[in-house]
């Protein structure tokens, strides 16, 4: 089966069997026992790596809008995805061929791991794609010979076992059933071969390749050879990524994370920090004020199942408006006019009745006599399936804004930044590390903050350290979405978008509660869904909502202010997770022959491959974590096309150099000789372990610009 993957631009229902697919998250897992198929109740909802059935039902899931976690991949000729799915929806997937392989994630998981990571900190402060069938031959003409081309073959070494991966082209580009297999030999004289699998991304042919093979030992040669004749110059694999950093000295101060932080725990750090350390310090606050941890009081008057409508009040609910009752009323008299009153934190809707007194009133009239009579206060939509029946008297029903976090400030959140540096006047390089644009994604602040940890407590004791204070301006956003990081670890924490509704009519059901939002990383201006670009969506209740217009929203809004209002940042790292991937521009391509934004210039193209090298191998030293050179690369080309991302408009609009990360790399299981997902919110002790490894990255992307700084100086 071919990985084609058609991404639309155009506006889609994201309905998919018979509910919403969106918001993946995560968390460690065992692999599928064989033996005992997966599944999960009707209610229930996880993370799920899925084999799929074939290209077809993966063109209908990115078609009704699925949020993908990562890029599906071919193993063994099959095609997997991650995908958060209720127990009505695997059923559903599973019935139409698809078969569950790993659940990496059950939906109440991350609140135990959260309040795990945190008991385990007190106790420690107490304690001090396509492969043909086997056999299959193209149906090409036995004669016809193709060109290979070998793109990538990389190897390298992590505890102890020995990877090679490789990525290979061919031109018979158009024949879908090439077969291309690579054959290694070691320096020992070792042999041996695997397939490759064909890749194609919005119907164009890419290249063919597989997940990091095991080998016993470094290979010396790789060779590619295709069904068609094909033949590939031998080539010799080059140990990825053969960079590292500097040794750490004696003494160096690292691991300042002891659980999972929400924005209030992060918001208490800064002002810690800040305190602290005085004299390297300032913290900005960002100009947007977000929405804060809030929502509409809502409820159903009437029965859903039935005849009902959702009554919302205009005004958020910690704004005097949970509690409010709803109730319609039979006025007991013959020939009464539908009326709407008002008092006492009561909505009173009184039925017309006909000359018998039976009331006559429908539910299309009574919404729309509540929007006409208290627009200020009310609206009012008819609960689908309840268009024209009879309003019955009904309640009163209390509206209530479904928020459980009781400890989270009920007000617009001020988002801020921390500056670092011995010199925080713009006259150094800048670098900008920022995380959680998407609300479920908790170890990415984990990150940041240990970065910006480790650069403090260290400037007084290593003088590398203190000299990159002195020669870097940094700042970092440990939060870009604090609402949308508080829904999801007190409401639901599967939550990818900020909390903003901007949902109309019937989408505004509380049925959709867990769907609305915006994406924060599709809401910036290049490349951007606005513009023809793919990979964000139109529909409120997708995964990957654009928003009413680029920047639409504050969380975004103060990213860019941040690197307007300070032009000496030329470096910039999106932390975001999971699946182990480091990338950069271009992030998008419009669909019809899939064109991407313009690509870097040589120069700069190998100033990202160089840095990304680097950066690598820093994170590498941390606990052997490689990430794979097929992960390694621009955005558009190695994950998706991700329309409006921010290090587009970054590097596009305000020439910063702009990476992402993606923690949270597949692990590698001997027993079953498979590569496993680990999620958004794995247990705490995977969550450290990125937090450790990828603020090790962090730091060499400080180097990275110190060191560009002084080649720009001596020019």
């Amino acid at each position: 089966m071919i990985v084609r993957r058609r991404w639309t631009a155009a506006a889609t229902t994201v309905i998919l069997f018979s509910a919403v697919l969106s918001h993946p998250a995560s968390g460690a897992a065992a692999p599928a026992d064989p033996a005992a198929p997966i599944s999960l109740s009707a209610t229930e909802t996880a993370l799920v790596r899925v084999q799929l059935r074939d290209q077809a039902q993966l063109d209908r899931l990115v078609a009704t809008g699925a949020d993908l976690a990562n890029r599906p991949r071919a193993r063994d000729g099959r095609i997997l995805a991650d995908l958060v799915l209720s127990g009505t929806q695997l059923d559903e997937l599973t019935a139409q061929g698809a078969t569950a392989v790993q659940i990496v994630q059950r939906a109440g998981d991350g609140n135990r791991h959260y309040a795990d990571s945190v008991r385990a900190a007190q106790a420690r402060t107490a304690a001090g794609l396509r492969a043909p069938a086997a056999g299959q031959r193209s149906t090409a003409a036995a004669t016809a010979v193709d060109t290979l081309q070998v793109q990538q073959a990389y190897w390298w070494t992590t505890t102890g076992q020995t990877f090679l991966q490789a990525q290979v082209a061919t031109t018979a580009t158009d024949d879908p059933d090439v077969e291309i297999t690579v054959s290694w030999r070691t320096a020992d004289g070792a042999t041996g071969s695997f397939p490759l699998y064909r890749f194609e991304d919005s119907g164009e042919y890419q290249y063919h390749y597989a997940l990091p093979q095991p080998v016993p030992s470094r290979p010396v040669q790789l060779t590619a050879t295709s069904s068609l004749g094909g033949v590939s110059r031998a080539v010799t694999p080059t140990l990825w990524p053969n960079a590292s950093p500097p040794p750490l000295p004696a003494g160096y101060q690292k691991d300042f994370i002891d659980a999972y932080l929400t924005p209030v725990d992060i918001q208490a750090r800064i002002k810690r920090l800040a305190r602290q350390h005085r004299d390297l310090v300032d913290v900005i606050d960002l100009p947007n004020k977000t929405q804060g941890y809030r929502r509409n009081a809502v409820g159903y008057l009437g029965d859903p199942a039935v005849a009902a409508l959702v009554v919302e009040s205009v005004r958020f609910g910690d704004q005097n408006m949970n509690g409010v009752q709803v109730r319609t009323v039979d006025p007991g008299r013959a020939n009464r006019p539908l009326t709407v009153g008002y008092r006492d934190r009561v909505l009173t809707v009184s039925l017309a009745t006909d000359t018998a007194g039976k009331t006559v009133s429908t539910t299309d009239e009574v919404a729309a006599a509540i929007n006409a009579r208290q627009p200020d206060r009310f609206r009012a939509i008819v609960e689908d399936g309840s268009a024209g029946l009879p309003m019955p008297v009904a309640g009163p029903t209390r509206l209530d804004d479904g928020l459980q976090g009781t400890e989270v400030p009920a007000r617009p959140w001020t988002v801020q930044a921390l500056r670092l540096g011995v010199h925080r006047d713009g006259s150094r390089v800048g670098v900008l590390a920022y995380s959680q644009e998407h609300a479920r994604e908790w170890a990415t602040p984990l990150v940041t903050l240990e970065f910006a940890e480790r650069m403090l407590a260290n400037a007084r004791t290593d003088p590398a350290t203190r000299e990159l204070l002195e020669q870097v301006d940094i700042f970092v956003i440990p939060t870009v979405n604090p609402d949308g990081a508080n829904y999801s670890f007190n409401d639901f924490n599967f939550q990818r978008k900020n909390l903003v509704n901007h949902c109309t009519g019937a989408a505004r059901d509380p049925k959709n509660r867990t769907s609305w939002g915006v994406d924060i990383n599709r809401n910036y201006t290049v490349g951007s869904y606005f513009d023809g670009y793919v990979g964000a969506s139109a529909n409120c209740l997708s995964g990957n909502y654009a928003g009413t217009a680029e920047l639409s929203e504050a969380e975004s809004g103060n990213v860019i202010a941040l690197a307007q209002d300070h032009p000496n940042i030329k470096f910039a790292m999106n932390v975001h997770s999971y699946g182990g991937y480091f990338m950069w521009p271009p992030g998008a391509y419009r669909a019809d022959g899939r064109v991407t934004l313009p690509r870097p210039s040589i120069d700069e193209s190998t100033l990202f491959l160089n840095s990304a090298r680097r950066i690598v191998g820093a994170i590498a030293q941390e606990r052997g974590t490689v990430t794979w050179p097929s992960q390694t690369g621009p955005v558009a080309d190695v994950l998706y096309s991700a329309a409006g991302n921010s290090a587009d408009q970054l590097y596009y609009e305000l020439g910063i150099f702009a990476w992402d990360f993606e923690v949270g790399n597949d692990r590698w299981n001997p027993a079953t000789n498979q590569w496993e997902g680990v999620g958004f919110q794995p247990p705490f002790d995977e969550a450290h372990g990125e937090s450790q490894e990828y603020a090790g990255g962090l730091v060499e992307m400080v180097r990275v610009a110190r060191d560009y700084a002084a080649e720009a100086a001596a020019d």
